[in-house]
This record gives C-alpha cells, structure tokens and sequence, in this order.
C-alpha cells in the first residue's frame, strides 16, 4: 500500500520504517525539518534498537522518505496514519491541537483529492476524540462527508520505547477501530503479514483500549511498589512474593475478576484488604493505592443503590442475595447493603434467591445476614415467578444463569436494574440499565 504517516517522532518514525520492511510504500509527514531530513539521510530520527538499520534500509530500497508537505503526501497515497503527539495540558487534560492541525492540512489536500483515501489515528486519544474532533475538522476542511468521501479509523499502538521493532513484529493485539467496512479492511491489509490476535470493534472502543492497557501497567507497577513497602517493613522478600504471585495464570495474572460489574464481597477479599490496610497503618505506612480498594468498592455498592433511587418505583425484587452464584455465602454481600438501605427507605421489597434457605444458614453467615436484615425471612420468596410478580424495579444482584430468563417476562410497567450483565439490553431496550455498560 501508500502510506503516508504524520509525525515522525518515536511512534511515527518507528511505524514508518516498520511498514516499509513489509513492502508497503511509505512518506513520512513532519514540520520538523531536522526529523526530515534524517529519514531522508537513511537516519532515525528518535534512539530506538535496530531502528536506523531498518530506516537506512528501507530509505535505500526507495520504500520510505520523508517530506515537510502535507498535500503532496495526501495525493501519493491512500491511507495516513497520523501518529502526533498527545501531551498533558495543565490540568491533565489531553491536548489533541496537533491531531486537529493535522487533520486541517489533511482535510484541504482531499478537497483537491477525488479518489477515497482513508485516515486513520494511531496516536493515544480519548474515547470521543475522533468523532468529535478529527471527523469534524476533516469534513470542514475537506468539504466532504467521513464514511462516504473518505474513510476515517482508528489503529491503537503497543510499542514499548526499547523493544519497539520487535513489539511492532510481535503485538499483543492488532486492534481496529473503524468508521466504514473499507477502511477497516485497509487497515487489517497493514499488517497481512503479522501474526497476532486481530479485533475488529468500534472506534470509541479502539481509543479506549490503549487507556485501559496504560492505566492497568501503571496500577501494576504501584501495586507491586506498595506490596514492596509493606514487605520491606516486615523484612519479607518482596520479589519472592511477586515471583509466586506472578506463577498463578487462572487468578493473578489472567482475564478473572477483570469485568466490570457490581462491588466484590464475601468473606475474603474486604476482610482481607482491611487486614492489609491496618497493617500497614501500624507500621506508619502510607499505601494510597491499597487504601483505596475498599472505598472505591463502597463508591460501586452506593452507585447500584443509586440506579434504583432515581427510578422513583418503591415495589422492587431482587434476584440473587448471596455475593457470588451458585453460593449460599451472604458475608460482606453488598447486595445486602443496598436491600438495607432501600429498607431504610421504606421500599416495599422481596428478594428470591435458589440457594439461600434461612433455615439452613448457619454461624458466621446467619448471623450476618440476620444482623444486616433482621426480619429477612418476610421478605423471601419462594420461587423467580412471585419475584417478577411483585417489583417495579427488578434487580439483578448476582450471576445466577437462571436469571438470564427474565426478558421474555418483564411487564410493560417494569424496570431491570443489572448490576453483573446477567444479559445485553436486547429486547429490554428502555426497560434496561447496566451498572457500568
């Protein structure tokens, strides 16, 4: 393919020496006119491994040069990467003025341009940024609609400075954010000859991913730092403990306990982060980022009691009491929080839940649920059917696949509060809230 890629600083310029080994014809766009004239000298403009061999290769084979202007790059190619930077303003909002600048000069060379060209972002952008900034600024300065005239998409990258050439030739993931069916396709052709899991997905889904991986690596990084402080306290080796905690692939370090959904219980994870918390409070030591976990589970509990507030129906069913499905564990179930405080509110409830039987509960679980609900047993109901039957608001407080059934039976006059995506909004569309989709 031609390709021309806007900015050529660490992501531009490994990108373009990159595409140009797997036989793509490549322009590299930068108003710098040192960064051009390196690449055109065979030279990398940023530090990188292996990347001035590939740059001085492929500007000698005649599949890679640079140039200062936007309009001749537009009209030699088919596809623009636009690879900029996106720093912090101030008050840690992202500065997108180089992605707009761009997208102005891309945009006036495709008025004078009658064959489709496709735009794709490859810098880190906030989810929005392309339909609200580049979409829009394209199509003023073009004169043409996005997804008719033009393709517009996104392409998130995975390059680590360091080991960038072979993170190019070796991602995680080849992630697709697109507008039209052509321009994804044009995009997924980029990297016929990578071998890595590709997705295909919306672009408001493709921007968020690279936030999402960043974030979750600079979690990891302060977890492991706070897991340091508190074993350098009590004179534990700290990478031991992470060697071993890394080994386990089904829990640590795997895709479990990574959806979004309702606040975590039962009678492990908040007993056992509070212990870790104190702890490390004895010591006189301060993890910010521990200390978090449990108000931040809180802030998740008051946020599904919320959902049901604001819908101002006081008769509502809950489906699912116990913390997890398939369990009668009600221990530090934050479904139970919310029961007492709609309680507390005078809301006329009923809750069915298979595996809860009253009379077979026994120590720590009866008593803490008969401290939380002391008059629980009013409130039970024998079967899913008298559950639907009685709330407004119906409540799906734990995964239990029985309750996947539901949609079918929801009257006109009711309302599904979901609080673990038991299901899709599907036929329930405006009968139908997620607490975190």
């Amino acid at each position: 393919m031609k390709i021309s890629v806007f900015g050529l600083g660490y992501v531009g310029a490994v990108t373009s020496g990159c595409l140009s080994t797997l036989g793509h014809s490549v322009v590299g766009v930068d108003y710098s006119e040192a960064k051009v004239a390196l690449i055109n000298q065979g030279k990398a403009p940023v530090i990188e491994l292996d990347l001035d061999k590939t740059i001085g290769e492929a500007v000698g084979s005649g599949q890679l040069s640079a140039t200062h202007d936007a309009n001749e790059a537009i009209l030699a190619t088919d596809l623009s990467l636009i690879c900029v930077g996106t720093p912090s303003r101030r008050n840690g909002d992202l500065d997108t003025s180089a992605v707009k600048s761009v997208c102005a000069e891309i945009g006036a060379a495709l008025r004078q341009k009658s064959s489709w060209h496709s735009v794709v972002i490859r810098s880190t952008v906030l989810p929005g940024t392309i339909r609200n900034v580049v979409i829009p600024e394209l199509e003023a300065t073009s004169g043409k609609k996005a997804g008719v005239d033009f393709g517009v998409g996104s392409n998130p990258e995975f390059l680590r400075e360091g080991t960038a050439l072979s993170d190019f030739h070796a991602p995680p993931k080849t992630v697709i954010g697109a507008e039209d069916e052509r321009t994804g396709s044009e995009i997924e052709s980029l990297y016929s000859g990578i071998k890595a899991p590709l997705v295909r997905t919306s672009i408001e889904v493709a921007e968020m991913i690279k936030y999402s991986d960043n974030v979750w690596h600079a979690l990891k990084v302060a977890f492991a730092n706070e897991i340091g402080i508190i074993c350098k306290s009590l004179d534990v080796d700290s990478h031991e403990v992470m060697d071993i905690f890394c080994k386990d692939s089904k829990l640590n370090l795997s895709g479990y306990y990574l959806k979004p959904g309702f606040s975590f219980g039962g009678s492990c994870l908040p007993k056992d982060v509070r212990a870790l918390v104190h702890k490390a409070r004895s010591l006189d030591l301060d993890l910010p980022l521990i200390g978090s976990i449990l108000p931040s589970n809180e802030k998740q509990t008051t946020r599904g009691l919320d959902m049901i507030l604001q819908l101002g129906k006081r008769p509502v069913s809950i489906l699912g009491m116990s913390f997890k499905a398939g369990t009668d564990d009600l221990r530090e179930s934050p479904i139970l929080e919310v029961i007492e405080r709609l309680l507390g509110k005078g809301y006329d409830i009923r809750i069915f839940d298979r595996n809860v039987n009253l009379s077979k509960l026994v120590g720590a679980n009866r008593e803490y649920l008969l401290r939380m609900i002391p008059h629980v047993s009013s409130l039970l109901v024998d079967s899913l059917d008298a559950a639907l039957l009685h709330g407004e608001v119906v409540v799906i407080g734990n995964g239990d696949p029985e309750f996947r059934s539901i949609a079918p039976r929801i009257r006109q006059d009711q309302f599904v509060v979901d609080l673990v995506r038991i299901q899709d909004r599907g036929t329930l569309d405006g009968q139908y809230d997620g607490i975190s989709w």
